[in-house]
């Protein structure tokens, strides 16, 4: 793998993703903390967090000179880059995916912790803290699809030149991304050959489609504020784009 590729670690808060905290991140150019997350490692650089986060359950300052807190401040520009909250889907895997895609410019951006699958039986926790609020699954006309979403994503990332993985062994994934395990990481060539991949399974003139459907229905909400406004937005129009997303995976 040549040295000078950029890895992104994204970090969520699944129970599973306290494994992170016995991993050597020194693989990881940069490593993005979501939510909760920053209590899993000490070595995290970006902590992503939105508005109504309870000031409470951030970490202590003063902070580390390598690492920065993320609020809406800096995502939303990011996020408005990419074609605002409501194409992009509302909940903080995504807004910190947009974030650091745009803003870290990785060659291969890894998720871990995000499946955003929660368990039903009585007492397992959902969140590695324990129970949490499935974000989610919450009603929300831009999350009516969690795989279209995570679709759009992967295009828009491979349109900037960046490969994403997803290093969960759960079973279960509402991420639509090609399953990686870490130690392959250091596979030389890795990210070429994903990238190669995700040129062959993402379809162009379905992506093209969908962003111009996208562009026609004119959704875009400057103070990423779009729940001040779900009023205004059709949620049939919304689902066929969702529908025109899966599309433009090959093997959807």
């Amino acid at each position: 793998m040549a040295e000078d590729l950029k890895m992104v670690l994204l970090i969520g808060s699944a129970p599973d993703a306290v494994q992170a905290k016995d991993w050597d991140l020194s693989l990881f150019a940069q490593r993005v903390a979501i939510n909760n997350a920053w209590q899993i490692t000490p070595d995290w650089d970006y902590l992503v967090y939105p508005e109504d986060f309870a000031p409470e359950r951030l970490p202590p300052t003063p902070l580390k000179p390598s690492q920065q807190r993320i609020a809406a401040a800096e995502f939303v520009p990011q996020q408005n880059s990419f074609g605002g909250f409501v194409y992009a889907g509302g909940t903080m895997a995504f807004t910190a995916g947009y974030w650091a895609l745009g803003a870290l410019k990785p060659d291969l951006m890894a998720f871990f912790g995000c499946d955003m699958v929660y368990g039903a039986a009585l007492g397992e926790s959902s969140h590695f803290y324990g129970q949490g609020t499935p974000d989610p699954l919450r009603v929300d006309v831009t999350l009516q699809s969690l795989e279209a979403k995570s679709a759009r994503f992967m295009a828009l990332a491979l349109a900037n030149d960046c490969a994403v993985v997803n290093l969960s062994e759960l079973p279960e994934s509402r991420l639509l991304f090609p399953r990686v395990a870490r130690r392959d990481l250091t596979t030389p060539d890795l990210c070429q050959q994903l990238m190669q991949a995700q040129r062959a399974l993402i379809d162009p003139a379905a992506v093209a489609r969908a962003l111009q459907a996208e562009h026609d229905l004119g959704y875009m909400v400057a103070s990423g504020r779009y729940w001040e406004h779900t009023d205004e937005f059709d949620k049939v129009k919304l689902s066929d784009i969702d529908h025109l997303w899966l599309k433009a995976l090959r093997t959807a």
